[in-house]
């Protein structure tokens, strides 16, 4: 199984390896204010593509960091009303024969 996974990233490497030796070609990339930027495209795909993981992982860390935020809240809120909860003594119910309204 683990030949398997690295013959697989192998394939992926040279894939890649393949992908950016074909676009070696020079782009410019102009700004504003009359600024440009010359580039091999790899290099345009590559600055691309790490941007929209940098990205992808900010969103999913603030996502996560909520979450937590709100499962520390409700067991705070829990454990309270666990307390309050114990606090209630089985006398203070009503008897089983006490007639249900309708």
């Amino acid at each position: 199984m683990r030949l398997l996974l690295w013959l697989l990233r192998a394939l992926v490497f040279f894939l890649l390896l393949g992908f950016a030796l074909k676009n070696d070609a020079i782009v410019t990339l102009r700004f504003f204010f009359e600024s440009e930027w010359r580039l091999p495209l790899i290099a345009v795909i590559l600055f691309a593509f790490v941007a929209g993981v940098l990205l992808g992982i900010t969103a999913a860390v603030l996502t996560l960091r909520n979450q937590r935020r709100e499962i520390r809240r409700l067991r705070e809120n829990m454990s309270g009303v666990a307390a309050s909860v114990s606090s209630i003594s089985v006398r203070d119910a009503p008897p089983a024969d006490y007639p249900k309204s309708a």
